[in-house]
């Protein structure tokens, strides 16, 4: 009962102090976000990169609703609600923060790559909140280049255990699980096992028991190797949108330009007499 007690008196103790960094520290306002990026309307914002800030509240990025790619990573930040409405929201940095509940990204469908790096997660049930995300390919909860991990990262098998809850991600802290690159390591796993099989098996005596290799399988899937389609991001198309624009201007212009000159030509043409010139 008393270790119950104590435990309830540290939680309380850590709310309290996390209620006073937010107070204390950085707060999300328009003013900023027009300021970092340059733009009049926060719906226009498709880029943001706040890094190392000192932000605690994410105040108003929720308005952001066009917004495709966010880094904030390097500061103090522990509640992420208001990212729930950021639907087109694809590439997340959150590394080096103070996270441990994730549920508000689950309204994230477009989210593709997620790091969580350097923050307080210490369960799998944590995580549970990115079930629901069919899009997300690439998950980093350590980063050992940088030094960081999270809670989670210190059971042994960790990562099995995400890719089982998570079937659809490729990636798990920078290493391949699938798809593109994940063959080759399928294939030293399958080759270690083989042959601990082999070894198994001739240390045996008179050859009892011995298995039957079994038939010799494809090492990628059928239409691996056939060229795909780039996928072009909204914020390319976009682009290309404004560049032809632009273009048709241009071209609107020239033609412009054109027709005014040759009336000038068919103007001074029809003019016989030098002195009938006006200047």
């Amino acid at each position: 009962m008393e270790s119950h007690g104590e435990g309830c008196e540290e939680e309380e103790e850590e709310e309290e102090e996390e209620a006073e960094e937010e107070e204390e520290g950085l707060r999300i306002t328009p003013q900023l976000l027009k300021a970092s990026t340059g733009e009049f309307s926060l719906e226009s914002i498709l880029l943001l990169k706040l890094r190392g800030c000192s932000i605690t509240h994410l105040g108003c990025l929720g308005d952001c609703t066009n917004l495709e790619w966010l880094d904030l990573s390097g500061n103090a930040i522990t509640h992420l609600g208001p990212l729930a409405t950021l639907r087109c929201l694809s590439v997340l940095n959150l590394s080096r923060n103070r996270v441990s509940s994730l549920e508000p990204l689950g309204s994230c469908h477009n989210l593709q790559v997620l790091n969580l790096a350097g923050n307080r997660v210490s369960s799998l049930q944590q995580l549970r909140g990115l079930v629901g995300l069919r899009r997300l390919e690439n998950l980093r909860l350590r980063d050992p280049l940088a030094r960081l991990g999270n809670p989670l990262c210190a059971a042994p098998a960790y990562r099995a255990a995400l890719a089982d809850m998570l079937p659809g991600l490729k990636a798990i802290d920078g290493e391949r699980v699938s798809g593109r690159g994940s063959e080759l390591y399928q294939l030293c796993r399958d080759l270690d096992t083989s042959l601990g099989r082999a070894g198994a098996i001739g240390g045996g005596t008179g050859g009892a028991g011995v298995e039957v290799p079994r038939a010799a399988q494809p090492w990628v899937q059928a239409g691996f190797w056939e060229p795909r389609l780039p996928r072009r991001s909204s914020i390319v198309e976009e682009a290309y949108r404004q560049f032809g624009e632009v273009l048709q201007e241009c071209r609107d212009l020239s033609r412009r330009a054109d027709d005014t000159i040759a009336q000038a030509e068919r103007a001074l043409s029809s003019r016989t007499d030098p002195n009938s010139y006006v200047f």
